[in-house]
């Protein structure tokens, strides 16, 4: 096996939790713009549709990002910061929070799309994607595909003012705290800190042939190695690199 280093993640709260799946879906959308995935494509898409209408994140995203906005401007206060990047973020941020402040919820008008809704409702059936079943798609996937992307893209687009500013929520937390060694003695290893945690990352090679379960909450977690082939616990001395982000 070619050494291959993995990084895995653990929010250690709901909200981080809300916006690690939404980030994830985020880049699936993003990965079904760049190369053509046939009916594949909407499963992101319809899994958005079930997040955001099931909750409207967008008054927590305002509380973050309004706390971000403070701490970005207490910051240009000091010299060794790189005032550049630092006016990126509050630019960013700014924009962010006007555009979530809009009336309609992310994703709303897709409810008015009749072709949109029609699939919806067939896609939670197995094999539902015949061609007798949705003869629509059948129809929309016979398209060039640079005319389907420019569709797809704009269905997506009623996204971004909520899955933009949580990347750079989840971009501005992963900064926040470095890695560091860590040793896990027969498989396992226990950490706890003084101050709330959000996110916890472990960092290893896959040559090592385990990978890690977290579990715990904002000021103590647990990390148990298991070996992939065996799936059972090691019992092995596992050396990796974690970073825990408030």
């Amino acid at each position: 096996m070619n050494t291959t280093e993995l990084i895995f993640e653990q929010p250690l709260n709901e909200k981080i939790r809300s916006y690690l799946r939404l980030e994830y879906l985020a880049r699936q959308l993003d990965n079904n713009l760049l190369q053509d995935h046939q009916h594949r494509c909407f499963y992101p898409l319809f899994s958005l549709c079930e997040l955001t209408e099931r909750c409207d994140y967008r008054s927590e995203v305002i509380k973050d990002i309004d706390r971000q906005l403070i701490q970005l401007q207490n910051w240009q206060q000091r010299e060794q910061v790189d005032q550049q990047q630092l006016q990126h973020y509050l630019e960013q941020f700014s924009h962010a929070r006007e555009e979530l402040q809009r009336p309609q919820r992310p994703g709303s008008q897709l409810k008015q799309d009749r072709f949109i809704s029609a699939l919806r409702q067939r896609f939670s059936m197995p094999g539902a994607c015949c061609n007798f079943d949705l003869p629509q798609l059948h129809f929309w996937l016979a398209k060039p595909w640079e005319e389907r992307s420019q569709e797809y893209r704009q269905w997506t687009n009623h996204f971004r003012s909520l899955l933009q500013p949580i990347s750079l929520l989840l971009q501005l937390t992963r900064m926040s705290c470095e890695y560091r060694e860590a040793v896990a003695h027969a498989g396992f290893y226990q950490g706890d800190s003084q101050q709330s945690l959000s996110l916890v990352r472990v960092k290893l090679d896959a040559e090592q042939g385990c990978y890690p379960t977290i579990s715990g909450h904002r000021n103590r977690f647990a990390i148990h190695f298991v070996l992939f082939e065996q799936q059972k616990h090691s019992d092995k001395t596992v050396k990796f690199l974690l970073a825990t982000c408030g």
